[in-house]
């Protein structure tokens, strides 16, 4: 029997779907998928069985004009990403076609492509006519010699099964880099930040998603089976603790209730959740609180 594995970098727009083609690729929810741009800040791996293939992705953050020290880490860390892959799949947002952000990352993979293989998935398929589709389809394969060309919706998933048959058969030879049962190489404990972080997000939309992190300071396995976990949520100004706990601490407290009902969906038992809101003024530069987040503090100079 021969197996294959490798990696399969998603790379693309913030909001392009790379998440939710991730999370439907693998079966599970291991990257976070919000409404809000930039969720996506470490390289999250998921590994999807297709046969005899074991196909670990890559989810890197949405490719973006950086400003500032995070956005440059973020960024680097996406282009890592596909340096590291054995293949890489651009995905372009059908409706929104090849914008300034997209005409960057052109340019970009020229440089990234040699030596791997390049497909294009055109996501969200549903928002545009036919005639538009093929006419984007061919601007882009004008622009850069793509491999396969491949029409997904991530959200309904449609074309979603193809691509992953396509991966499986490209992939080299190789025995399976992870133990089959495991969906993703990320420690538990980051996991558990990300999902209380984009309840986070989801719950304070506009007003102060990225000035925010989430650590797990403390994770307790009990005798009983359930687990005690411990988070910390850091701000950088007493006006947004304020906003984080919300009136008499509601907005914690809900926050707090949507994140541990899905961490006991995800781990299947029994969770214990404890957050407390903190002021790091300075949390944006400090170097531990990007190695918690899987980027290279330097690559954000």
């Amino acid at each position: 029997m021969t197996t294959r594995a490798g990696f399969v970098a998603l790379i693309g727009e913030p909001n392009a779907g790379k998440s939710t083609l991730l999370n439907r690729m693998v079966g599970a929810k291991v990257s976070i998928v919000t409404h809000k741009v930039q969720t996506t800040r470490t390289r999250i791996r998921g590994v999807a069985m297709e046969g005899e293939a074991q196909i670990v992705f890559v989810d890197t953050p949405g490719l973006f004009q950086p400003r500032r020290r995070l956005d440059r880490a973020m960024v680097a860390a996406a282009w890592g990403g596909a340096a590291d892959a054995d293949i890489v799949v651009l995905m372009v947002e059908a409706h929104r076609g090849i914008t300034e952000g997209v005409e960057r990352i052109l340019e970009g993979l020229t440089e990234i492509a040699k030596g791997r293989t390049v497909a294009l998935a055109i996501n969200k398929i549903d928002r545009v006519p036919a005639e538009k589709l093929l006419s984007l389809s061919e601007a882009l394969n004008a622009r850069f010699e793509f491999a396969r060309t491949f029409m997904i919706s991530a959200e309904r998933g449609h074309g979603v099964a193809d691509l992953r048959k396509w991966l499986a058969a490209e992939l080299p030879e190789s025995p399976w880099l992870y133990p089959e049962d495991q969906i993703a190489d990320l420690p538990m404990r980051m996991i558990a930040a990300e999902i209380t972080r984009e309840k986070l997000t989801l719950r304070l939309h506009q007003e102060l998603p990225y000035q925010l992190t989430v650590e797990t300071e403390n994770w307790e396995e009990r005798k009983d089976g359930s687990a005690r976990i411990d988070q910390v949520i850091y701000v950088m100004r007493d006006g947004h603790k304020g906003i984080v706990l919300g009136k008499r601490g509601e907005t914690v407290k809900a926050v707090g209730q949507a994140a541990r009902a899905e961490l006991e969906e995800f781990l299947d038992r029994k969770i214990h959740l404890f957050l407390q809101v903190k002021v790091r003024p300075n949390w944006l530069e400090e170097a531990e609180r990007y190695s918690e987040m899987g980027l290279d503090f330097k690559d954000g100079n």
